[in-house]
């Protein structure tokens, strides 16, 4: 089963530019069977599938939940919960990686860094969590070997991560614009129909294929060295967004309690 399994959707991304129904209709083209939706700190996409798509469109294609965390220590974090669980602390980033990883486990679900060999403060490698506790990566479930918007260097150093680390290595075109779409590709063996199906072929290390064609056209190959002044931005907005939403998270921690694997919330739509 072909999936692009890093895609940022118009519909729950800010600065995606390609409809959930145009990435749908060209991954199908190129010969994809599925997607994982990881928009940055929100499940608003796949609301968007859940409530206005599925069961009037693609059909015979798998649009799956996911999230690309954003940490307040260790850079952006792509997160896999169970069928049926999103957790709504997710929704607001900046939490510690070591508490997310343990918040993502006691809940059922899967987690591992996006391209970690990229962007310093936006990639797992480049942070001061990882020089401070290079063990953290040994708990992760799974590496993204392959991003279509990193550089050769970087996806290199994904891939040698996740054979080191013996970890499933998974691959994402990180779209935003529709031209990027499809660029990246995860292999699996088996057909998965839900984001449960897929966490138990990670979990126990089935064989995974990541890799593709690097897109070239990113804001970052535009802007060159000018980049690193969005890098920076980044680091201010997320530490911002870290000390603004504390207090959310608090609240939200004592509602989802690590103990019971369901959202309440989630509880109440599923029981309706």
């Amino acid at each position: 089963m072909k999936l692009d399994m890093h895609c940022h959707v118009k519909e729950g991304s800010i600065d995606s530019k390609v409809s959930l129904d145009e990435y749908i209709t060209k991954l199908k083209e190129n010969g994809f069977d599925g997607m994982l939706i990881t928009d940055h700190d929100t499940y608003k996409g796949y609301r968007h599938w859940k409530y206005n798509m599925k069961g009037k469109a693609h059909e015979d294609f798998v649009v799956l939940k996911g999230i690309e965390y954003d940490t307040c220590d260790a850079g952006h974090i792509i997160c896999i919960m169970p069928e049926g669980v999103k957790m709504r602390l997710l929704e607001l980033r900046g939490m510690p990686v070591s508490v997310l990883i343990d918040f993502v486990h006691r809940h059922g679900g899967i987690l591992g860094p996006a391209h970690p060999c990229g962007e310093k403060y936006l990639s797992f490698t480049n942070t001061k969590k990882f020089y401070k506790s290079p063990e953290v990566i040994k708990r992760f479930d799974f590496i993204e070997a392959f991003n279509a918007c990193e550089s050769e260097e970087s996806n290199e150093g994904a891939m040698k991560l996740a054979r080191k680390y013996k970890k499933p290595g998974i691959g994402g075109s990180d779209a935003h614009k529709l031209d990027c779409v499809g660029k990246a590709y995860t292999e699996i063996p088996e057909y998965v129909t839900c984001e449960t199906e897929l966490i138990s072929l990670i979990r126990r290390k089935a064989p995974v294929e990541a890799g593709g064609v690097l897109y070239g056209k990113t804001t970052k190959d535009k802007m060159g060295k000018a980049n690193k002044l969005l890098v920076y931005s980044f680091w201010f907005y997320n530490k911002g967004g870290e000390l603004l939403k504390r207090h959310k998270r608090k609240l939200k921690g004592q509602v989802e309690n690590p103990v019971d694997p369901i959202d309440p919330i989630e509880i109440q739509y599923l029981q309706k």
